[in-house]
This record gives structure tokens, sequence and C-alpha cells, in this order.
């Protein structure tokens, strides 16, 4: 995700009080302790589905890797598998194994559980920072800056005036309203819902968190992002069948990330999606920013 290079005043960079803290860090990834190497999290926000969301799965299973790790290091990958649908009646446990402390790297490997049985593994690799006489990056893609686009709920709220919108799309842009979700986006390229028409699997938006996180907590910024990593992508793959194949139902199986450079999760990243493929009953996604 690549963050948006706007003025503080406008991406949100001016540190608010201490009460509009983001509800990710207050509430959603604020793990309860229960022994060493073990925490209980909690559910903030549960989709449609009545399954547990997967970012908030991944989001928390990094919270708990990071607590086992010194200040000094930092999170630079995971990855990490969905092996069963999550319970949103009952808390998921987190279980860190301190697979490796090495002196430059040090690799966690997290299990969450729910009624006896892990729902998700992840392995997260952490290392000290240090300056490499290597750099390169791929150039930022040419989009309107945030501010130039309408917010989730605006978007919304305009699909809906529509005299001609069909009706299963009101019902699900009401029920999609009625949801308190705890960050922001905004679509670069928002579809015309009277005028569907297949599109390439590929779609980029820009998102953050809602509320403050400040600077203090690297660690932290990257597990907000882990959360929004996995909002809003299962679409992208139904794009070019303008949503009308027969789907059951869609879910995330495996998940990678890597963090390259310190960032702010509560300021405007742009989140690009391709689903390069897709069939065999299995979809494969690129997520960069």
């Amino acid at each position: 995700m690549s963050s948006s290079q706007a003025p503080d005043d406008q991406q949100g960079g001016g540190d608010p009080p201490g009460d509009l803290r983001s509800v990710l860090v207050t509430s959603v990834l604020n793990l309860e302790p229960l022994d060493e190497d073990l925490f209980r999290g909690r559910h903030y926000w549960v989709p449609t589905t009545q399954r547990l969301f997967g970012g908030q799965i991944v989001g928390q299973a990094l919270v708990a890797a990071a607590k086992s790790v010194s200040e000094d290091v930092h999170v630079h990958s995971l990855h990490c598998y969905f092996v069963r649908a999550g319970d949103p009646k009952v808390p998921v446990l987190y279980q860190v194994e301190r697979t490796r402390t090495g002196t430059s790297f040090s690799v966690r490997s997290v299990k969450a559980v729910q009624h006896g049985k892990p729902i998700f593994i992840c392995q997260a690799s952490f290392q000290q920072a240090q300056p490499s006489p290597l750099q390169h990056q791929f150039s930022m893609p040419a989009v309107p800056p945030p501010e130039e686009l309408l917010d989730h709920e605006a978007l919304i709220d305009q699909y809906l005036r529509d005299p001609n919108l069909q009706e299963r799309y009101r019902v699900g842009l009401n029920r999609i309203a009625a949801k308190e979700v705890p960050i922001e986006i905004k679509l670069v390229n928002p579809p015309i819902l009277s005028q569907l028409q297949s599109k390439e699997p590929k779609q980029m938006f820009w998102v953050r968190a809602r509320g403050h996180i400040g600077e203090g907590d690297m660690k932290m910024h990257c597990c907000v992002a882990a959360y929004i990593s996995d909002y809003a992508f299962l679409g992208t793959a139904l794009l070019p069948h303008q949503w009308q194949c027969n789907v059951h139902f869609m879910v995330s199986l495996d998940h990678s990330m890597w963090f390259h450079n310190p960032f702010r999760a509560d300021h405007w990243m742009l989140y690009e999606c391709e689903s390069p493929w897709a069939g065999s009953g299995i979809l494969l996604f690129k997520r960069t920013g």
C-alpha cells in the first residue's frame, strides 16, 4: 500500500485528541493477555456472511506475534492460511510459538483457535531496521487524490438516490450502509450500477483507518494495514463477470504481506488489487500498495 503524499491537514496528519483514537487500536487489535504468548481477541465488526472477517484474524495474529519480540525489530513479512471458518459468537485464542530469535531476524508462528481447533495459522518474520545499498520501487500510479473522490458512505448514498437502481442492489447497499466499519474507503473508479459492464479484474482505492493512531508504534500501523488488507478485494474477481456468475460464497484461503518502509495506516494509502487468474474453484489475487 502506497501512502498518499498529500499535506498533513488533508490526509489526517495532524494529531487529534486522544479520545479520537482509532477503534482498531483501542478495541479490535487490543488483545487480552492470558498467559505468556497466549492472547484472546474479540470481535468488532462481523460481515453479512456471519463469518469472522479475515482481516481481523490476520491483524490480531500479527499483534500477538509482535508482542513476543523486542522493541527494536519490525515485521517485514507474514504468510498465513485460513483453515476453518471463524465463529463470531465466541472469542479467538492466539497461541504464539517463538520459532527463532536471532540477532537480525526473528520468526514467530501464530495459531488462532476456536472450539479447540485451529481456524488460522500464520508465520511472521521480524528484522532490525538497517540501510540497504540497493533501492528501487515501482512508480506510483497516476490516480486522483483521495480529496477529490467520494467516500464509501457518500457513494452508497448516491447509488441509493438513483430511481433506476435494481432492488437487489438496493437491498445489498442498505445492508452495507448499516454496518459500522472501522476503515475509510474511496474507490478510484466506482462502477455505475445501472450500467454494469464486464471490466478487467483490477481496481484501486484509497484506504485508511478511521480515527487517530499516531507515529509512535510502527508495529501497530503494520497490524492495522494487515486488518485493512483483506477488505473489499474478493469482488475484484467478479468484475469480468458483471457479478452475474453463480457463486455460493467466496473466502480467503491464504494471505501474504510484505512491509518495506515505515508508513501510517491512519493516512491515506493507495490499494491496488488484481485478479490475474480464476478457475477450478480458486481465485488468484495480487495486492500491492
